[in-house]
């Protein structure tokens, strides 16, 4: 990848555009040539840049970090302006500072942030000799007191990684700021720069340098300075930097140079597979989740030496390193694990790398890094059905809580995990564009189970509950339904492991089921008695019920915070009760009864709560598409909506929650659903020039229909794009087309809508339906 012909700042500064290694040299040369032409030659004063251009590793629209170095020259004041501001004007991003060698130095004695910036400080203009003796002074500052820093400079990049995630894991990272991103290799260069380790090892150079041209290409692509890389401009970055689709029947070399040039070790293999099929986005997401693993993973190495220089080694009388047992075959020995001298022979353990795992993974600690390779060259692999041993060190290590996730990452790092489960090639760093998914595919899974591990005291088998969530999404990249085309491979993966068949079988309800409770949950009518025979047929018993409300939970925690609300909790709960109910006694329970207050005194009657709202009026038709639009002309969305009659009065309960955070005013909500209800024509126009300004967009709806899905009606079921008063529109549709909509059910996914709507009435004939789905699909 050349530069290209094209300037970046037009008729000011001519900085070429292009991405690569040669582009950011050239952006480099031309920004110095530039300053230089600015800065008028005077004894006592210089340029220094730091950052990026201080690097050498100008981004098309990065900024410019710059110092203005002076002796206690007079009139540098006037000096700095008449450089600050045509960079300014020629619309560059400026972070400046003018300081004298004694500040810039202090700052830093101050500052681990702006010491470990002048590691990186080059002269660029003006008095050579006063920058040597600042990048000079600051550099030895630095290796002398780098040792005493690191602890600060740690805390501050744990705050940063809390903030932004970890880059190998995120479908949407920030590629400088996130875990494992260019912030971070920035400090393992400052570390080798201390010489505590050898912390930029080829590997980690040659991550770096394609994290810095896919930022090249992110720049290209969005025509602005950004670094988080979003699921909207993968594809076109992959093509900037000529990253193509996977095709079928590709050799894995072939697939896995064009992914990952130079892969070698499992942290950077970007995991294709013969006959896989992904989009160029997805190749390149795989390729900086390599990346960022190989970064991350040199700066836990580097952050161990440096807590072993600072700390030393603890030794016993004898003046030998302590040797601390922790498990069967596991030592501790400085603060890592290693294996017992007893367990090293001609051969080994099969179960030897999953107890170690299991062990690092209890203890919080880490593996010696030593013995991960060891463990890769010469741990046998496992024979099937897999030993005891195994097979309870793999529940350990699954169960574990938080030390789960370190521990996994740093088995996958050498190859251990495939070993095991030779399925985690295709699953390693695979995107999910679901929008709700904050992670790979790889991490949710190994986060589910880590959630799940929350809820091991609720279930009666708390082993098939951290491997079915582990296994759950394990159909995901095959084509078809995952929680169909999973349950052949969960199955495989049971048996192999050593379960038994029945165990193998209920591993395979799971990830079949683990969608079962929240679609019915959200869309299905849960006082309905056929909704709850259908679950609890499909269920089948109480143990198998209560694996899958826990793997809900865990699933739903593994995903992000727009997976889960209050509300979604209480319907999961509700509807497993009632199942519950129905498994135990094999009798349906009985439809809650309407609140007396609500059926009783005149009409109309209005009740609002922090989520619910319920309105009793005169029995007439569209009275729910009446509600809905006065809802959502108060910017209220509606998660579920019953209409019943009872004593000739219509009863309309709607559960809700603010579109946009903030709650109505009560009482002015309260006063247009009295007059809406009541005829009120002014409020029925407003709701309706609302309705048709808020129309969505995307791909075309789809109308569904369920037989048999309800005791007294038929489901409809509307896929839509989300849109304020979609709800009254399709209702008003329904409404006008003669249906009666006796309930409604609001499932909201990322930008899209499941909206099930129960027609009162017989299964209609073909003619009925494409006139209803004629009139819906025209709402939408």
């Amino acid at each position: 990848m050349s530069a290209g012909a094209g300037l970046l700042v037009d008729g000011v500064v001519r900085v070429p555009a292009g991405i690569g290694e040669a582009a950011r040299q050239e952006r480099a040369e031309a920004f110095d040539a530039w300053l230089t032409s600015l800065l008028p030659p005077r004894a006592g004063i210089a340029l220094v840049a730091v950052g990026g251009l201080g690097r050498r590793q100008c981004a098309p629209h990065g900024d410019l970090d710059l110092v203005l170095l002076h002796a206690g020259v007079p009139g540098v004041d006037e000096l700095a302006a008449s450089l600050w501001y045509p960079i300014w004007d020629a619309g560059l991003r400026l972070d400046h500072s003018v300081r004298t060698l004694a500040e810039a130095l202090s700052v830093a004695q101050d500052d681990v942030k702006v010491a470990l910036g002048l590691l990186d400080a080059r002269f660029v203009a003006g008095d050579r000799a006063l920058a040597d003796i600042l990048t000079r002074t600051a550099t030895d500052h630095w290796r002398r007191t780098a040792v005493r820093q690191l602890p600060g400079l740690r805390e501050i990049t744990a705050a940063r990684w809390r903030t932004h995630g970890e880059l190998a894991f995120l479908l949407e990272g920030d590629l400088k700021e996130a875990a494992g991103g260019l912030r971070d290799v920035g400090i393992l260069r400052a570390i080798a720069t201390a010489g505590i380790t050898d912390a930029l090892r080829p590997a980690v150079r040659a991550a770096h340098l394609r994290l810095l041209d896919t930022r090249d290409a992110l720049h290209h692509q969005v025509g602005r300075r950004v670094d988080r890389l979003v699921a909207q401009e993968r594809d076109g970055v992959a093509a900037l930097l000529g990253l193509r689709q996977l095709q079928p029947g590709a050799s894995d070399a072939a697939q896995l140079r064009q992914l990952q040039p130079g892969a070698s070790d499992p942290a950077q293999r970007a995991g294709a597979v013969a006959g896989a099929v992904v989009h160029d986005g997805d190749a390149l997401l795989r390729r900086v989740a390599g990346d960022a693993r190989t970064i991350s993973h040199a700066l836990d190495d580097a952050w161990r030496a440096a807590d072993r220089l600072r700390s030393g080694r603890r030794r016993g009388a004898d003046g030998r390193p302590l040797r601390r047992p922790v498990a069967r075959d596991v030592v501790e020995h400085d603060g890592e694990l290693v294996l017992a001298r007893t367990a090293i022979g001609a051969r080994p353990d099969p179960s030897l790398s999953l107890r170690m795992a299991a062990a690092a993974a209890t203890t919080r600690l880490p593996i010696a890094r030593a013995t991960c390779e060891w463990l890769a060259a010469y741990c046998p692999p496992l024979p099937a059905p897999w030993p005891p041993a195994a097979r309870a060190a793999l529940t350990t290590l699954l169960g574990a809580g938080p030390g789960l996730v370190p521990a996994w990452e740093t088995c996958d790092r050498y190859g251990l995990i495939d070993g095991w489960l030779p399925e985690w090639t295709r699953l390693r760093s695979l995107p999910q564009h679901n929008p709700v998914h904050r992670y790979t595919l790889d991490r949710h899974l190994v986060q589910t189970a880590y959630e799940a591990s929350r809820h091991t005291r609720e279930v009666d088998r708390p082993d098939l509950l951290l491997l079915g969530a582990f296994l759950h999404d394990i159909g995901k990249g095959l084509p078809g339904d995952h929680s169909t085309v999973g349950v052949p491979v969960a199955e495989a993966v049971a048996t192999r492991i050593g379960l038994p068949p029945a165990e193998a079988t209920l591993i395979g309800t799971l990830v079949r089921l683990h969608l079962l409770l929240p679609d019915v949950a959200t869309r299905r009518d849960l006082s309905d008695p056929v909704t709850i025979a259908g679950v609890a047929e499909r269920v089948g018993d109480t143990t198998t019920l209560d694996l899958l409300h826990a793997l809900v939970r865990a699933d739903a925690a593994a995903t992000g915070p727009a997976a889960w609300s209050d509300w979604k909790g209480r319907l999961i709960a509700e509807l497993v009760g009632r199942v519950r109910t129905a498994l135990d006694t094999g009798a349906l329970p009985a439809p809650p009864a309407p609140d007396p207050a609500l059926v009783a005194g005149p009409l109309p009657v209005v009740h609002l709560t922090e989520d619910r709202v319920a309105v009793v009026a005169a029995d007439r038709r569209g009275l729910l598409a009446t509600v809905a639009g006065c809802l959502a002309l108060h910017r209220l969305e509606v998660l579920s909506a019953d209409a019943t009659t009872v004593d000739g009065r219509a009863l309309v309960q709607c559960r809700v929650q603010p579109r946009y955070g903030l709650a109505p005013d009560p009482i002015a909500l309260s006063t247009d659903l009295r007059r809406a209800v009541g005829g009120d024509v002014s409020v029925t126009q407003r709701l309706r020039g609302r309705a048709l300004a808020a129309r969505g967009e995307g791909a075309a709806p789809r109308v569904v229909w369920h037989r048999g899905a309800a005791t007294d009606a038929v489901l409809l079921e509307l896929r839509a794009a989300d849109a304020a008063g979609l709800l009254y529109r399709v209702t008003c549709a329904l409404d006008e087309a003669g249906a009666q909509v006796r309930a409604a059910r609001i499932s909201t996914l990322g930008a899209d809508v499941v909206d099930a709507f129960y027609l009162v009435g017989g299964w209609p004939d073909d003619a009925e339906r494409a006139r209803l789905e004629a009139a819906v699909l025209a709402a939408v």
